[in-house]
Formats: structure tokens, sequence, C-alpha cells
């Protein structure tokens, strides 16, 4: 039986259950549809199965997009503190780790089970599982024809996410709507992704697999306004094909083909005058000494990789050797062949030109009453709790500017 409704939101995520209930807790017929089996698996495995649900020092500048300023609207009017009254409301208990990131205390479920309770108090209707063939303008609205029958919507909001993560249900559909309604699209890529490097000249490292440490992680690319430059402080892990950990997730997103990422090993030393002074001072071999500062299997693979023997001794080495030691430690410059993928994604870098967008509403310019929302969107945050919050925004301010 074809149903009609003011609203129907493509996509039972994060931002699109947070625009359904919004929208719904307003009086509007919500209809929310998603071709998944299993609700929100995204928030169900994030933060290590307890979500890392926003991030409390959360703004414009965590954010990376081609148009950097259009974020601004909505995480102004929906903040971390807004999210936390929700959370509160809810009487789920939370706490912050480092770098403000808020996890619950219990588990992802909980704030499942809060959006679909918010949803439920907006009258909201389910279609679920609910396979959408296709989308299209009929008068002033739109039809979407599913395997449960047509749907009548004044509005449509495009919630459907990324490309990130397949194998729970990532698909391209809201790009290829975008893409319908003569959208531009800007080329979606993996984010917050472990990199990886060519195979031969990653061979002396693999056996460093498994060891962790906090370092500097930087890369620059582009020039003029274009340019992108990251910078952060987390910890690195060495893996098999490559490197990973919060450093690398963080930096991937700012990294582009070709260019090369710059590791400092030891940010709070400059190896070489640390060198050089305990040359003067103390006779010991060049493996026990940084293996006072690194984890011993790292300074062994950084000596074997820079042509030196861990029994050197320190004072038998000239000051020029060391000083080219301490640069390969605090300014190790290294170029990703590529990265692990959206297999291994944490979100979708690119997605609608948020030109094309009311940063308002998140209405299309172009097409009345079309709406894109969360990760669709050209709008990506910094690992911790960033993307969570820019859901939560965009899916507030569509919600609310729904006619």
């Amino acid at each position: 039986m074809t149903k009609h409704y003011d609203v129907a939101v493509i996509g039972a995520g994060a931002a699109g259950m947070m625009c359904a209930a919004v929208a719904g807790q307003r009086g509007k017929r919500v209809v929310l549809l998603d071709h998944a089996t299993r609700l929100a698996e995204k928030i169900r495995i994030s933060g290590g199965g307890r979500c890392n649900f926003t991030n409390i020092g959360a703004g414009p500048q965590n954010f990376l997009s081609e148009n950097p300023h259009f974020c601004k609207s909505a995480l102004s009017r929906y903040t971390p503190q807004d999210f936390l009254g929700l959370i509160k409301k809810h009487r789920i208990a939370w706490h912050e780790k480092h770098k403000g990131q808020l996890f619950c205390d219990d588990s992802s479920e909980q704030i499942i089970q809060m959006l679909r309770a918010e949803c439920a108090a907006g009258d909201v209707t389910w279609r679920m599982p609910c396979k959408i063939a296709f989308l299209r303008k009929e008068g002033e609205g739109f039809v979407l024809a599913t395997d449960g029958g047509d749907v009548h919507a004044r509005n449509v909001v495009v919630a459907t996410g990324g490309l990130s993560i397949p194998k729970i249900g990532a698909t391209d559909l809201g790009y290829r709507i975008a893409k319908q309604f003569d959208l531009k699209v800007i080329e979606p890529r993996p984010g917050l992704v472990p990199l990886t490097f060519d195979g031969p000249s990653w061979q002396p490292f693999v056996p460093l697999a498994g060891i962790a440490l906090e370092v500097d992680v930087s890369t620059e690319s582009g020039k003029g306004r274009a340019a992108k430059r990251g910078h952060f402080r987390e910890d690195l892990l060495f893996t098999h094909r490559g490197l990973s950990g919060p450093a690398i997730l963080q930096i991937s997103s700012f990294w582009t083909p070709g260019t090369p990422i710059m590791l400092d090993l030891l940010p709070e030393m400059d190896v070489a005058e640390e060198l050089i002074s305990t040359k003067t001072t103390q006779k010991k071999q060049l493996g026990n000494v940084l293996g006072q500062w690194l984890p011993a299997r790292l300074a062994e693979g950084l000596l074997a990789a820079n042509g030196l023997a861990l029994d050197a001794r320190l004072a038998d080495l000239p000051d020029a050797k060391l000083r080219k030691l301490g640069d390969a430690i605090n300014r190790w410059a290294i170029v990703p062949n590529g990265s692990e993928g959206y297999k291994k994604a944490e979100v979708t870098l690119g997605g609608v030109d948020t030109r094309e967008l009311s940063q308002q509403s998140m209405m299309t310019n172009k097409v009345p009453g079309l709406y894109f929302i969360g990760e669709t969107v050209d709008v990506t945050g910094w690992l911790g709790g960033y993307n969570f919050q820019w859901a939560w925004a965009s899916g507030y301010a569509a919600g609310n500017a729904i006619e």
C-alpha cells in the first residue's frame, strides 16, 4: 500500500536517526528506511564497542572539507554539550578519555537504543530491511521505489554514509542519488585508515610488527589555498604491511599519494645532540644507548636500516654519522604506497560537495526538498568522536529545517 510522508530519511545510522527523531518530534510524518538487517552497525562497533560518541572540544578546526567553513553553522547550533544533555536525559553513564573523547561506560548499544527511543517519541515509521531501487522527483515531492512498495514523501534526506567498512553494509547509494540530480561529488577515498608501504622497502621493518610508541607525525600536500597540513602527537603502531595506530589514522586523512609523511619517533629529544653529548661522557654501545629511549626491537631495526651495528661503540662514531642517525629518528620521511582501503577505513573522505548545499538546512540548492547529511557529505572529522558530532549536528540541522 502506498504511503505518504512529510519526509523519508534514507539510512538509519547516526545522522539518519538523529534527523528522523528531530523531525518527528516537530510533528512531521517521518519514515526511516535502511537496507540493513541489523540497526546501526557502525555505532555498535565504534570505540571498541563503547562508542566514542562525541569530543568535548569539537569545532570546525577538527574537520576536513573542500569548503572548510561549511560545517560551522551546524556545529554551532548543536554542540557536544547538547548531545551530552540527551545522554543524561537517557541516564547513560559515560566517561572522558584523553583529548576530550567521550565514551559510554557500558555499551554502544545504549546509544542505539537512545536514538530508537527518540525516534519513537516522534512516531517515526521504520522500513527495515528495505532496499531502494530508485528515487525520482514527482511534482512537489519524491517517490522512492522500494522492495516493499512505493513511498511518497514531500522531502527526502539522504543519510546513507560513505564507503567505509563494506562488510557491515556500506554502499555508494548516496553518491548515486547526488549524481542522479546533477550534484557535484568530491571524489571519495578512505580516511582514518592504516597506511601501507612497498613490500621490498618495508621488509626490514616487518619484524617490528606490534611495536607501539608515541610519536609526532606530520604531512603537507598541495599549495596555496589548496594546501593541507596535518600534525599530530599520537601513538604509532608498526604492522606487517605498514603503519597504523591513532597517529597514522589521523594523518591518513591529510595524506595524498606520492607525498611523504614525517615521523619523529622521539619528539621530546634532539637525538643527534644527545648522542654526541653522551659520546663524550660515557663509553657505551650504540644499541644500549638507543635501547634506553626506544623499544629494543625498534632500536635494533633502525640501526640495521641505517647500516649501523648494535655493538658499535658510540665513542668511535663520527658526529656526522650520529647526526644522520638522529635525523632518521627525529625526521624520518617515508612515502606510503597506499592504504588498507575501505575495509579498514573508519570514515570516507569526500562526498557530496558542500557548495551544493545550504549550510543552515543541509538542503540542496538545485532540488528543493532533497537533503544530504552525515558522512555522505564532504565533511570529515578527525579521529576521536568528531565524526559522530558531525552526524548529530547535520542531522539536527536538517531535522529542524524540514517543512
